[in-house]
């Protein structure tokens, strides 16, 4: 799991950042396919239909595009990890933990992920060690989402202790996920091919659970309203997320991944806003420029280019 000593430390450039922004609208974007399918689907069902779609779009992209997928023990025993750490775990505990407290309290517990990744990284890794920057940027970061959200999804922190610490728990996985999944750029695995094998292994975990738990032969059939939302959480939400995931893992390490749950508040305001006419209010304007700020504090490139400006000015 740790890096090699001396290894340069990941960075994000400009197709690294675009990619962690359109991850960020279509994570999203998933808020919005959900709650329309959860009107007519309980919620492992859901979840289950959601990583079958995905990985189904996979494996013939995959097939289509000629790239291979690895077959060996080595490989699938990785996938089955990563699909635990990464989806089963943290899905769970989530999908639980909302049956308990309301979803923007979740949210800010899900925004805790950079928190415990930058904390895990440093003691996992030699090339993400936590600086001062990165600290402050986090810390901003996560003001900013809180800030978004409003202090009235706070309001019920501390009324269910174990759905809160559930959430909580699902984002120290994803952490640890995050590190996790850096095995897979070493052992030359594709991202396709990584998002295609993590999501088969979810695919696989999950279903016994569903059959034995929510037994979705006995639901009713559900509208096509439904069945779209599944396909939008499935080949968009999940598919084309998972390979930006892995191919921004890849290219700039766990600690600028995760960043992406600070966007994800970001992202599901302003399509709000674009697609529902929902009202941008002072609030969400103040904790997108906090998360911009703290971005900008964790890239280090405007501090960077502050100092040399300052060390030219002094010359």
């Amino acid at each position: 799991m740790a890096g090699r000593r001396g290894a340069t430390p990941p960075g994000m450039g400009r197709r690294e950042w675009a990619m962690l922004l359109a991850l960020a609208i279509l994570w999203g974007g998933s808020f919005f396919f959900n709650g329309v399918a959860v009107r007519e689907l309980p919620p492992l069902t859901l979840v289950w239909l959601r990583v079958a779609v995905a990985a189904t779009a996979l494996l013939l992209a995959l097939r289509l595009l000629r790239i291979a997928m690895p077959t060996d023990r080595r490989a699938w025993a990785a996938f089955l990890g990563m699909g635990l750490l990464n989806n089963v775990i943290p899905f769970s505990l989530i999908v639980w933990g909302q049956h308990h407290i309301a979803s923007g309290l979740a949210s800010i517990l899900n925004a805790t992920t950079p928190l415990f990744t930058v904390l895990v990284a440093h003691l996992l890794t030699r090339d993400e060690r936590l600086t001062a920057a990165k600290a402050a940027g986090v810390a901003v970061g996560f003001a900013g989402a809180v800030g978004m959200l409003g202090p009235a999804a706070l309001g019920g922190l501390g009324k269910d202790g174990l759905a809160q610490l559930a959430c909580l728990a699902a984002a120290c996985v994803y952490a640890f996920a995050g590190i996790y999944g850096r095995r897979f750029r070493r052992m030359g695995v594709a991202p396709m091919a990584t998002a295609a094998g993590q999501i088969s292994a979810s695919t696989l975990m999950l279903l016994p659970a569903v059959l034995l738990i929510e037994q979705p032969s006995a639901l009713a059939m559900p509208s096509g309203a439904t069945w779209l939302a599944v396909l939008g959480l499935g080949l968009l939400s999940t598919a084309v997320a998972y390979w930006l995931y892995f191919a921004i893992l890849a290219a700039a390490g766990a600690t600028n991944l995760l960043l992406v749950t600070f966007l994800i508040p970001v992202s599901a305001i302003l399509l709000g806003a674009l697609v529902l006419g929902e009202i941008l209010l002072p609030r969400h304007v103040m904790g997108m420029a906090l998360v911009g700020i703290g971005l900008a504090c964790i890239d280090g490139r405007l501090a960077r280019r502050f100092l040399a400006w300052r060390a030219r000015e002094a010359a």
